[in-house]
């Protein structure tokens, strides 16, 4: 990677960093279409829970992973709420930024397979063989003289 690269690189994981971290912190509190439509047909209070109705939310469970560490958006163990998710965003944006780093470096390209000469570029051998064979015919061969 050239060194003009660098500032580039480093003010995207800036960028990202900062939208992460802090400005996560502001997102809608409401559900997006997915939960809306989900909740089609019941009643929910003021604290986004069920009371009353059919709706396919009601045979919702938890996920497989919802205590893992980074579930909910927020970390567990952490009491405030804007620290919380703002730091998990965080790992979230370091995490993938170290896993497309790998993953590049895993896919870069090495040098060449063969040493270059000083020489220059190799020439292709020429041939004897013609693309016309009534040509082959009509040169003589190497062996009878």
């Amino acid at each position: 990677m050239s060194k003009r690269q660098w500032p580039f690189l480093l003010g995207g994981l800036l960028v990202a960093l900062l939208l992460a971290g802090v400005v996560s912190n502001y997102a809608s509190s409401h559900p997006d279409g997915l939960d809306s439509s989900l909740l089609k047909g019941c009643t929910v209070n003021a604290d986004d829970e069920i009371t009353g109705g059919s709706c396919p939310a009601q045979e919702a469970k938890d996920h497989e992973l919802a205590d893992s560490p980074l579930a909910d958006y927020g970390v567990r163990g952490i009491g405030n709420d804007f620290v919380s998710t703002g730091l998990s965003g965080v790992l979230g944006v370091l995490l993938t930024f170290a896993f497309g780093a790998g993953l590049f470096w895993l896919a870069r390209r090495r040098g060449p397979a063969t040493p270059a000469t000083s020489a220059g570029p190799a020439t292709p051998a020429p041939t004897t063989a013609s693309a016309d064979p009534a040509d082959d015919a009509a040169t003589p061969s190497t062996g009878s003289r």
